[in-house]
């Protein structure tokens, strides 16, 4: 595609974000502007001169500027093709003048939802014009320019610089691939907000509209290609949306761990370190202050945790800081980390350190997406959160108030564990964690014995994301010195599990709630 070069723009933005600057670029290039309500007065205001779209096109913006853009003067101008003979004849048969660049950001439907206003504000925030204007002018982007977004506002500046006013083919081919992608983005986002206001769990059709945030260097192996997107309109605090403070570029490896991290951490109310090792936790302690927790955290598998992620759900103060540089580490994940914490950490200048600027709570409703040869399989996120009211004691003995302490977390530490999973903990740390193994009874086993070269199992307590479904992995768990165990129940053979339990002299709860974790 050839150059074309700009004389006539029109310009209809809800974002007004550096529009007078970019305005006056296209006023150093005489370029004519075509500009509507808002746009049009921030314009005029800035002493810029504005044709308005109503003495343009001959007629008034009616129904509260629902109807301003949608005319055939506009639209032809935008769609007329300037080597076609019929085109041309048509627009001078009808008076169209030709638009070269349109530059038009939509109503923020989004972020009106966002906001909690009510179905007729985010009604009145669906945009019409915007929308057809865009997917207009990307069509026709052999002859015109459009431009969706502020930060292209320079790009297309600087061409225009070079090349005497006018736009290159290429720039204008990426530009209308940026403006499908958002009008995409866009219609996907008010079809959702649809279906959630009429009730529709799973609607008919699905899109996942979300935008680009990094190409990173590869992703789980050098020979894979990989990005990191953020879905359009979920502002769950977290690893996707975090700004990296310091430290290598980020990995695909490190943020599938790092977020598996970060999510386990916001199960705990009090100060909390998680460390986490190929998106499986390899240590979990809670304490009074956040550096009181990271040596129990570190204590039960410190061999694991060398070259590992870890996740605080507290602000990074420079104490704790100072403990996270004594072992190599590859990312550090927080709230927020104090400027103390962030001089404490250049020490270690390799280390990637994320804030995400606030904590997820765990019972959020939400979808976890997962692409599978040919499809996508989408479920609500796992927010199953207890209450006092869902256990049950099943055993003749009832748990202590510190085993059942211990036990509730183990359970929250269970469910951030690949299954099969096996957690033991003793005073509001873990001393031990089997997972992702084929066998119940083997990660039991293996949770066992990572421990023994530490802290060892003795008088713990056991957790397991899903039911014992035969009395061995439990009298594993005991073998191991676990005085109490929580799990969800369901077995058929539950009456042979709490005997074994009180056999033992152990203490069991159910919790009617499993976690698998695949």
């Amino acid at each position: 595609m050839a150059d074309q070069p700009i004389a006539r723009a029109l310009i209809s933005v809800s974002d007004k974000t550096g529009l007078i600057e970019f305005a006056k670029g296209l006023a150093r290039h005489k370029v004519r502007i075509l500009s509507t309500g808002g746009s049009a007065k921030a314009l005029k205001e800035a002493g810029i001169a504005v044709t308005e779209v109503s003495d343009h096109t001959g007629f008034p913006e009616i129904m509260d500027g629902r109807v301003k853009t949608l005319h055939p003067t506009i639209h032809g101008g935008v769609l007329a093709k300037r080597d076609d003979n019929k085109h041309r004849m048509a627009m001078e048969t009808h008076g169209i003048d030709p638009i070269d660049m349109v530059v038009v950001n939509l109503y923020p439907f989004v972020e009106t939802v966002a906001s909690g206003k009510g179905y007729d504000d985010c009604i009145e925030n669906i945009d019409i014009g915007g929308p057809a204007l865009i997917r207009a002018a990307a069509k026709n982007h052999a002859n015109v320019t459009v431009v969706t977004d502020p930060a292209e506002y320079g790009s297309v500046l600087e061409a225009m610089d070079a090349n005497g006013g006018a736009t290159t083919g290429e720039l204008r081919g990426f530009l209308a691939r940026e403006a499908y992608a958002r009008t995409a983005a866009y219609d996907s986002a008010i079809s959702d907000w649809l279906a959630e206001q009429q009730g529709e769990e799973w609607p008919k059709r699905i899109t996942v509209a979300s935008r680009r945030k990094s190409v990173l260097r590869y992703g789980e192996n050098p020979h894979q290609k990989a990005a990191i997107y953020y879905r359009a309109g979920d502002r769950r605090k977290g690893v996707a949306r975090a700004e990296q403070i310091q430290g290598k570029e980020l990995s695909f490896n490190n943020l599938n761990d790092a977020d598996a991290a970060f999510e386990l951490v916001s199960e705990f109310k009090e100060p909390t370190v998680v460390i986490v090792k190929h998106a499986n936790p390899c240590g979990v302690a809670s304490a009074e202050k956040l550096v009181e927790a990271w040596e129990p955290a570190l204590t039960c598998d410190p061999v694991s945790a060398f070259g590992g992620i870890v996740a605080v759900n507290r602000p990074l103060d420079a104490k704790t800081a100072e403990k996270l540089t004594e072992l190599f580490l590859e990312v550090v994940v927080a709230p927020e980390v104090s400027e103390e914490a962030q001089a404490v950490l250049k020490a270690k200048q390799n280390l990637r350190v994320l804030a995400t600027g606030g904590m997820p709570d765990p019972a959020d409703a939400g979808t976890i997406v997962r692409s599978i040869s040919g499809g996508l399989l989408i479920q609500g996120r796992d927010n199953g959160v207890l209450a006092d009211s869902d256990l049950k004691v099943v055993t003749k003995r009832a748990p202590s108030d510190e085993e059942m302490r211990d036990m509730l977390f183990a359970w929250r530490v269970a469910k951030h564990v690949k299954s099969n999973a096996i957690v033991y903990a003793r005073g509001n740390a873990t001393v031990g964690i089997g997972a992702g193994q084929m066998s119940r009874v083997d990660s039991a086993r293996i949770a066992a014995s990572k421990s023994a070269d530490q802290q060892g199992t003795a008088g713990s307590v056991v957790a397991s994301d899903a039911f014992f479904p035969f009395a061995d992995g439990l009298m594993t768990a005991v073998g191991a010195g676990a005085t109490a165990a929580i799990q969800p129940g369901g077995s058929m053979r539950d009456e042979e599990v709490i005997k074994a339990a009180d056999d033992a002299g152990i203490a069991m709860v159910f919790t009617g709630m499993r976690h698998f974790r695949h």
